[in-house]
């Protein structure tokens, strides 16, 4: 029989009034990717209403912040990547409030190897139909050209891609999966409409892509809670949303422009 993990939900954020939990949930999020779904909705408004179909407009995902000048360049990179995980300490900060800390959500490394291998077959199974839907999706016209790199060819290119879907992987995984579904339960919100909120949500800070970038990432933030329901833990998630973006920043920095199936502008 399939292993089922029961999802800690703990006490009533350590005492603390659904009132104040609520509050607390929308300020992280307003602090994080909250604030990037209404950016991203902004965005994809803005592309709508630009001349020329969608799937001639670019979304980049890791641009120069100092063109011409590759250790501005870094510097800012790095600044980047650091400042944009600290919702992640602040989410630490609260659970650990708690008396738990983020292995409520299993976000540690009490089972590393386990973690791994679970991650490792989500994101190839994910991988593969993912950019198949993109595809689809862009010559549909329903999505933008995502352009998951544009560094310029220096030393720390491929490190800095690395640490950027590392990035991204524990801010969201983080947030979206583990924290978000652990304080909607402690507000009394049922597993069925915390996965729908956790998902849309999920799916809106990816729109600046487009409708195909909306619908598939929603697709996957309903597997990915799924997944954490049934295994009691981020740690996965974390492993294969990192693989699935450092394989999409590397693949394409390596392939762009070299065959004739991946889209460039």
């Amino acid at each position: 029989m399939a292993e089922q993990r029961a999802v800690d939900t703990g006490p009533p954020g350590g005492g603390l009034s659904r009132r104040v939990l609520g509050s607390e949930t929308l300020i992280v999020l307003a602090l994080s990717l909250g604030a990037s779904a209404v950016s991203s909705l902004i965005s994809f408004v803005g592309s709508l209403t630009r001349p020329g179909a969608l799937k001639e407009q670019a979304a980049t995902l890791n641009g120069s912040y100092a063109p011409g000048r590759p250790w501005l360049d870094l510097t800012w990179q790095l600044f980047g990547i650091a400042t944009a995980l600290v919702p992640v300490v602040l989410v630490a900060h609260l659970l650990t409030r708690e008396g738990s800390g983020l292995r409520a959500i299993g976000f540690d490394r009490t089972r590393p190897w386990p973690d791994l291998g679970r991650g490792a077959l989500v994101a190839a199974g994910i991988g593969s139909a993912g950019l198949a839907f993109y595809l689809a999706a862009r010559a549909s016209g329903f999505n933008l050209t995502v352009v998951p790199e544009s560094l310029p060819d220096v030393w720390w290119k491929y490190p800095v891609l690395i640490l950027s879907a590392i990035q991204n992987s524990v801010l969201e995984e983080v947030i979206v999966v583990g924290y978000l579904l652990r304080r909607l339960d402690q507000l009394g919100w049922t597993p069925m409409r915390a996965l729908v909120a956790s998902s849309v949500l999920r799916g809106s800070y990816h729109l600046y892509q487009g409708i195909g970038g909306f619908i598939g990432n929603m697709v996957m933030g309903v597997v990915f809670v799924l997944l954490y329901r049934r295994w009691g833990r981020v740690g996965p998630l974390v492993v294969a949303h990192a693989l699935l973006d450092i394989v999409a920043f590397v693949g394409y920095g390596l392939l762009a422009g070299k065959v004739d199936w991946l889209p460039t502008v």
